[in-house]
C-alpha cells in the first residue's frame, strides 16, 4: 500500500503558481516565449486605414472579407476604433471601440475594448519603419493579425509578413487570408 504525502497548502499552491506562470509566459500556437514589441509607436503616425490581409479566425470575424480597421486619436487620450468587414450578402458589419494605452514608454501595448469596462490586449508587435504594415497580436498568441496601408501589396510583402510572423513565434499555418475588394 502506498503511503500518501501531505504537501501544506501553501506548497501546494506555489507549485500551481509556478505552474500556471510558465504556461502563460508560452504561446499556445507555438510554445515558444510571448514576443515583445519591436519597436515604439507613434500613434499619429499609426492612426487611419489598415487593411488587414491576414487574421488567426476568431468567432466575432467569421465569414467577414474585406476587414479595414481606422484609428483615430481622441481628445481624451484615448483612440478610437472601427473595425468594419463586408459578410457573404454584401453588407458591412461596423465594431465601434475604443484602446487605451498600457505602455507609454513604446505605445505599442494597448488594451482594446468593443464592450464597455471588457478590454484585451492589442499589441503592435512590428510595423514598418514607414507604417506601410504592422502585425498584431496579444501576449496569449491566440490572436494575430497581419495589416497593411496597401488592400493589396504584392505577394512578396505577404509573404514577408507571414514570415516575420513565424520568427515572432506564431504558427503561421492557422492564418487565413483576408479577401479585399
Amino acid at each position: 500500500m502506498r503511503k500518501l504525502i501531505a504537501i501544506p497548502a501553501v506548497t501546494a499552491a506555489a507549485l500551481l503558481l509556478v505552474g500556471c506562470t510558465t504556461l502563460f509566459d508560452r504561446h499556445p500556437v507555438g510554445n515558444v516565449a510571448v514576443p515583445e514589441p519591436a519597436k515604439s509607436v507613434d500613434l499619429e503616425r499609426y492612426a487611419g486605414r489598415w487593411y488587414e490581409l491576414a487574421r488567426y479566425e476568431q468567432g466575432f470575424q467569421k465569414n467577414c472579407e474585406g476587414v479595414t480597421a481606422d484609428y483615430t486619436l481622441r481628445d481624451d487620450g484615448k483612440i478610437g476604433v472601427v473595425n468594419r468587414c463586408r459578410k457573404p450578402d454584401g453588407s458591412l458589419d461596423d465594431a465601434k471601440g475604443k484602446a487605451k494605452i498600457v505602455d507609454t514608454a513604446t505605445n505599442a501595448k494597448l488594451k482594446v475594448s468593443f464592450f464597455g469596462p471588457f478590454y484585451g490586449d492589442y499589441w503592435v508587435l512590428d510595423r514598418d519603419d514607414d507604417y506601410r504594415w504592422a502585425i498584431v497580436g496579444d501576449p496569449s498568441g491566440r490572436y494575430l493579425w497581419l495589416l497593411s496601408r496597401d488592400p493589396k501589396p504584392g505577394a512578396a510583402q505577404v509573404q514577408a509578413l507571414i514570415a516575420r510572423a513565424g520568427a515572432l513565434g506564431y504558427d503561421t499555418s492557422l492564418l487565413r487570408r483576408t479577401q479585399q475588394p
